[in-house]
C-alpha cells in the first residue's frame, strides 16, 4: 500500500483516538501563539513608526542643497507614492514700516500641494483656540512661527514683506510637521504657498535654496523607492526617516521595537517547550504500535516513512489551522488596538504567518523527528517486555540539526545580538541548573520516602521514580516559567521607568543662548515666575577636523552612512560638567573626577562614537573659532534622551573650555497658566532663544502610551503560550498517571487520597521550577534590562519570590486539571487500554 495513505490513514486514526490530539493542539497554539504575537508586534511597530513621521511630515524625506532630479519623483509616482514638495531658504522678514519698522532673519518654508502627508499643523487664528489643519497657506496669506511672531512683535492680521511680496499673517503656528529632526532652530519661520515662491524675487542665481521631497505610503513601495534613489547616486542627497529624528523620538521607537521582539522571542521559547513535551508523549505512544508493525513484517525504512509522513501531514494541518485562527485574532486585536490607541494601524503582512510555520516545523523536526527516527529500532520483543526502548543514534544528528535551525531562529527573531545571545545562554543555563537541580531533588527523595506516610509518600515516590519523566517536567515548567516571569519583570521595569522618565513636569522649553554675565539674572528670573531654577550648561560650537593626528573630512565616511558624513560636516556643541549627570551612564572607560584630569579628556555618547569611528584612547581634534582644541577619549556613555534634559553628545573635562567663546543652555517647565512667560523672557534678555519643544514631548508621551498598551496585549497572549507550556509539560507523563492511579483504585484507594498524592507530586516539581524560574528571570531580567533596552536596574526578589509562588499555583494547578481523568475514568476502561 501506498506509505502516503498509510500516513494519512494512522494521522486520521490517531486523531480519533485522541492520541496525538495533544501534540496537535500544541503545535497549533505554538503556531498561534508565534504567528499571533508576530502580526500584532509587526502591524503595532510600523504604526507607531508611522504615528514617529508625524514629525517628519512624511515616512520618507529626501534633502538636498540642489534641485530634486524630476526622476526622484517619478519613482515615487510609480511605486504608488503619495508625494509632496517644499523649499527652504533663509531671508530677511520685514513687518511695519518708518520708525516701526522691525527686521529679522528668518527662514521661510514654501510648502507645496498635499504638504504634509504624516501629521498636521496646529495653528492659533486669532482666537486662542488651536486648530488642527491638514493644508497649506491661502494665495496672499501665509503663517508665522509663534516663537516668530514674538521676537518680531508680530500679530495676526500684520503684513509681512518677504523679498517683492508682501503676505498677510493669518495665523500663528504652534506646532508643525518636521519638528522631528531638528527642533533647534531659533530664527522666525514663515510659511507660505509654493506657487507663491517665484514672484518673491528670490529664487535666483546663488539663492541658497534647500530642496526637500517628502513621500508616503507603505513599506514595502518605500522599500523600493529607496532603492530607487540610491541607484541614482544623487550627490548631496540625504535620506531621513524616523531613526533619523531627534535622539528622543529616535530612542523611544527602538526601545519600543525591542521589547516587542522580546515578547515575540519569549513566543518561540514557549511554543519550543510545549511541542517538545507534546511530541515526547506522543512517541512513547507509539512504541508499541511499532513494535507489533515490526512482528508482522513492516521494514525500518516503512515505518519511518509512515511516522516521518504522519508528523510532517500534523505539521502541515496545525500550521494552516494555527495561522488561520491567528488571522482573525490579531484582525480583532487591531481593530482593538486602533480605537485604543487612535492611529490607524497598517494591514498584517505575510513575514509573521512564515515565521509561525517555521517555528512549527523546526519544533516539530528537532523533538518529534528523533524518536520516530527512534521507532525503526523497535525490537520485535518489546510487544512482551516494554522495558526495551530503541536507541538510534542519527536521531541525535536531527535534534542537534533542528535545534540548530531553532536557535538561529531565535537569534534572527531577536533583532539583537546581545538579546539573541542573552536569550540563548540564559535559557541553556537555566536548564542545566533546572536539570541538575532535579536530578539532586531525585536522589534526595528516594533516601527520604521510607520516612514519609500516606499520600505525601506516594505523591512524593512517584517523581522519584519517573526520573525521566520529572526531570524533563521541571526543565519544561522552569523555562516556561522563566520565559514569562522575564517578560514580566522587563515590561513592569520599562513601563515604570517610561513613566518615571516622561513626568507631567518634563521640561518643554530650552532657553540657550545665556551669556556668563546673564546667569545670576537668569536663575533669578525663573524663580520669581515660579518655576524651579534649573541648571545651566555651558555649550561651545566646534568642528571635528582630525583622529588621532590625522585630519579628516566627510568624505572619509562616505562609506559610513549619512549620519556620519553630517556629523562630520557640520559643526556641534561641547559643553562640559565636572560629575557625570544622573541620566547618563558610563559604559566603557571611567569618567574623571570633580577635581577633573591633568590633561584635556572628553566623554562621548556611545551611539555618537560608533558613527564617527571612534574608539577609547583616541585622540580627536576640534575647530572652535580658528583656535584647535586637542583631547584624548576616556570614556563612552549611554544617554536618556528621552527625559528632555540638556545633554551633549560630547563632554569635555573641567577647564578645557575656558577662554573659548561660550553660551548657556537650559531647560524648564512651562505650564499653560504661564503664556506670557517667553515674551517676558525675552523682552527682558534680547539675545536669549526660547524653544518650544512642547510637540516633540507630546509625541513621545504619545509613543509611550502606544507602546504600553501594545506591551500589556502582546504580553497577555504571550502569557497565554504559557499556560500551554504547563498543560504540555504536565500531560507529558498523563498516560502513567492514568495507569498507576486506577491500579491505585482497584486495590482500594480512595479519591481524596490519590489527589493529595498528585497534589504533594506537582508542588514539588512545580516549588523547585518556580523557585529556580523566578532566580533566572531575575538575573536574566536585569542582563537584558541594562544591556538591551539602557534601563537602570535593581534586583527584586520580593516580586521574584511572588512569582515563583505564583508559578508553583499555576503548575499545581495545571497539574491537578491535566489529571483529572485518573478519577473520572473507570479503573478497567484505563487497564484495559494500557
Amino acid at each position: 500500500m501506498n506509505v502516503g495513505k498509510l500516513a494519512w490513514r494512522q494521522l486520521r486514526r490517531d486523531l480519533a483516538s485522541g492520541d496525538i490530539r495533544i501534540l496537535l493542539a500544541a503545535l497549533v497554539l505554538a503556531v498561534i501563539a508565534v504567528t499571533a504575537v508576530g502580526f500584532v508586534t509587526d502591524r503595532a511597530a510600523r504604526a507607531l513608526t508611522q504615528e514617529a513621521n508625524r514629525l517628519l511630515g512624511g515616512d520618507m524625506v529626501l534633502r538636498s542643497d540642489q534641485p530634486l532630479p524630476a526622476v526622484l519623483a517619478d519613482a515615487a509616482r510609480t511605486n504608488g507614492l503619495r508625494l509632496s514638495e517644499t523649499r527652504d531658504l533663509t531671508s530677511m522678514l520685514r513687518i511695519g514700516s518708518g520708525a516701526s519698522e522691525r527686521l529679522e532673519l528668518g527662514e521661510v518654508r514654501a510648502l507645496g500641494v498635499g504638504y504634509p502627508l504624516r501629521g498636521e499643523f496646529h495653528i492659533d487664528s486669532g482666537d486662542g483656540v488651536d486648530r488642527v489643519v491638514h493644508g497649506i497657506p491661502a494665495e496672499g496669506s501665509a503663517w508665522l512661527s509663534r516663537a516668530g511672531a514674538d521676537r518680531l512683535g508680530a500679530h495676526i492680521g500684520d503684513v509681512v514683506s518677504l523679498g517683492e511680496s508682501k503676505f498677510r499673517i493669518a495665523a500663528l503656528v504652534l506646532q508643525e510637521p518636521d519638528a522631528g529632526v531638528d527642533y533647534f532652530s531659533v530664527a522666525p519661520k514663515l510659511f507660505v504657498s509654493l506657487d507663491q515662491l517665484a514672484a518673491t524675487g528670490l529664487v535666483q542665481e546663488g539663492s541658497r535654496l534647500r530642496y526637500r521631497l517628502a513621500v508616503a505610503g507603505d513599506a514595502p513601495a518605500l522599500s523600493r523607492f529607496s532603492g530607487a534613489v540610491t541607484a541614482a547616486k544623487v550627490r548631496g542627497l540625504r535620506i531621513e526617516t524616523a531613526s533619523d529624528a531627534r535622539p528622543e523620538i529616535s530612542s523611544a521607537l527602538d526601545r519600543a521595537g525591542r521589547f516587542l521582539g522580546l515578547a515575540a522571542l519569549v513566543s518561540v521559547v514557549l511554543a519550543a517547550v510545549a511541542v517538545a513535551m507534546a511530541a515526547r508523549r506522543h512517541s512513547e505512544r507509539n512504541l508499541q504500535a511499532a513494535a507489533v508493525m515490526r512482528c508482522l513484517g513492516a521494514s525500518q525504512r516503512t515505518l519511518v516513512a509512515i511516522h516521518v509522513g504522519e508528523l510532517v501531514l500534523l505539521g502541515l494541518l496545525a500550521c494552516g489551522i494555527g495561522i488561520a485562527i491567528a488571522f482573525l485574532l490579531q484582525w480583532g486585536v487591531g481593530a482593538w488596538l486602533a480605537t485604543e490607541l487612535g492611529v490607524a494601524i497598517p494591514p498584517a503582512t505575510w513575514p509573521p504567518a512564515a515565521e509561525g510555520v517555521a517555528v512549527g516545523m523546526l519544533v516539530l523536526l528537532a523533538f518529534g523527528a528523533p524518536p520516530v527516527l527512534a521507532l525503526r529500532r523497535v525490537p520485535a520483543l518489546r510487544v512482551l517486555r516494554r522495558d526495551l526502548d530503541p536507541t538510534e543514534p542519527s536521531a541525535w544528528l536531527v535534534a542537534v540539526a533542528g535545534l540548530g535551525g531553532l536557535a538561529a531562529l531565535l537569534w534572527w527573531k531577536a533583532g539583537s545580538a546581545t538579546l539573541g545571545f542573552a536569550m540563548l545562554a540564559g535559557i541553556a543555563v537555566t536548564l542545566a541548573v533546572l536539570a541538575l537541580l532535579a536530578w539532586l531533588m531525585i536522589l534526595l527523595l528516594r533516601r527520604v520516602r521510607s520516612r514519609l506516610r500516606g499520600p505525601l509518600r506516594y505523591g512524593l515516590a512517584n517523581v522519584s521514580r519517573r526520573a525521566g519523566t520529572s526531570i524533563a517536567q521541571v526543565s519544561a515548567l522552569g523555562l516556561g516559567l522563566m520565559a514569562l516571569l522575564l517578560l514580566t519583570f522587563v515590561q513592569s521595569n520599562l513601563l515604570d521607568r517610561w513613566q518615571a522618565t516622561l513626568a507631567a513636569d518634563a521640561p518643554n522649553r530650552f532657553i540657550i543662548n545665556v551669556q556668563d554675565d546673564q546667569l545670576t539674572a537668569m536663575a533669578d528670573f525663573i524663580r520669581a515666575n515660579g518655576l524651579i531654577a534649573p541648571e545651566l550648561y555651558p555649550m561651545v560650537r566646534a568642528r571635528y577636523i582630525a583622529r588621532n593626528g590625522r585630519a579628516v573630512s566627510s568624505s572619509d565616511y562616505a562609506d559610513a552612512g549619512q549620519r556620519a558624513q553630517s556629523l562630520a560636516e557640520r559643526e556641534f556643541n561641547l559643553s562640559t560638567s565636572r560629575t557625570l549627570q544622573p541620566d547618563n551612564r558610563i559604559v566603557a572607560g571611567t569618567f574623571w573626577s570633580a577635581a577633573g584630569p591633568a590633561q584635556t579628556e572628553i566623554s562621548v555618547e556611545e551611539g555618537f562614537a560608533n558613527s564617527l569611528g571612534w574608539s577609547l584612547g583616541d585622540r580627536v581634534s576640534f575647530d572652535i573659532a580658528g583656535q584647535r582644541l586637542d583631547a584624548r577619549i576616556t570614556s563612552l556613555r549611554k544617554v536618556e534622551w528621552e527625559n528632555f534634559r540638556p545633554n551633549f553628545f560630547v563632554v569635555v573635562s573641567p577647564g578645557a573650555l575656558k577662554g573659548y567663546p561660550a553660551s548657556h543652555i537650559t531647560a524648564i517647565h512651562l505650564p499653560p497658566d504661564k503664556p506670557r512667560f517667553t515674551a517676558e523672557l525675552v523682552a527682558r534678555f534680547p539675545n536669549v532663544s526660547v524653544i518650544d519643544v512642547d510637540a516633540v514631548l507630546k509625541q513621545v508621551r504619545s509613543t509611550a502610551d502606544q507602546v504600553a498598551t501594545v506591551v500589556r496585549v502582546v504580553f497577555w497572549f504571550s502569557f497565554a503560550a504559557g499556560v500551554l507550556v504547563l498543560l504540555a509539560a504536565v500531560s507529558a507523563s498523563q498516560d502513567e498517571r492514568l495507569h498507576e492511579g486506577a491500579v491505585m483504585r482497584v486495590i482500594g484507594g480512595r479519591g481524596r487520597q490519590l489527589r493529595l498524592a498528585q497534589a504533594s507530586e506537582f508542588a514539588a516539581l512545580g516549588l523547585l521550577s518556580g523557585l529556580v524560574a523566578a532566580v533566572a528571570a531575575s538575573i536574566l531580567s536585569g542582563v537584558v534590562a541594562t544591556r538591551v533596552f539602557n534601563l537602570s536596574w535593581e534586583p527584586d526578589w520580593v516580586m521574584a519570590g511572588v512569582g515563583g509562588c505564583l508559578g508553583m499555583a499555576a503548575a499545581l494547578a495545571a497539574g491537578m486539571w491535566a489529571t483529572r481523568g485518573v478519577l473520572s475514568s473507570p479503573p478497567s476502561v484505563i487497564l484495559r487500554g494500557s
